[in-house]
Formats: C-alpha cells, sequence, structure tokens
C-alpha cells in the first residue's frame, strides 16, 4: 500500500510527498488528484491537488511534457504558499 499524499510518480524523491522533480522525466505522468476536490475562490486553484480549473479540465489531453509542466507549476504553488491553498 501506497503512503504517498497523491498519485505523484513513485520516484518523486525531495522529501515532500507529491512532487515531481524536474530530472524526472521518463515514463508516463500521474494525475494530481487527490480526491479531495474544492476549489479555493481566492486562489483559485483546487485546495487537494492545487490545480486551476483549466489545468483540470485539460489534464486529459495534454501529453507527458506538459503535464510534467503542471506538475512543476504545482511543486512552486506548493512551496510559495505555506499551509496550502485554503
Amino acid at each position: 500500500m501506497s503512503t504517498r499524499r497523491n498519485n505523484a510518480p513513485p520516484s518523486a524523491g525531495d522529501g515532500e510527498a507529491g512532487t515531481l522533480l524536474p530530472h524526472e522525466t521518463s515514463g508516463p505522468v500521474a494525475s494530481p488528484c487527490t480526491n479531495v476536490c474544492r476549489m479555493n475562490d481566492a486562489s483559485g486553484w483546487c485546495e487537494g491537488c492545487w490545480r486551476t480549473i483549466d489545468e483540470i479540465v485539460a489534464w486529459a489531453s495534454l501529453d507527458d511534457p506538459a503535464r510534467r509542466a503542471v506538475w512543476l507549476q504545482l511543486n512552486a504553488r506548493r512551496r510559495s504558499t505555506e499551509g496550502g491553498p485554503r
């Protein structure tokens, strides 16, 4: 059973669960969805996965490089906002 907070690639290894590192460029990219689907009006981000509505809607049609780019944005959002997007 996985102990990861979300569906981040299992090799995410900076100690922060649910992060993608820039060097992780191979293999399929898992969705960052955590099944906590609640949009924060102030930030415009989902409180579970940190994506915007546009990123959530587009996810299924993105190729892996574009998905990695979204993951990197999510990592930056997490680092810039202590305690989450709430």
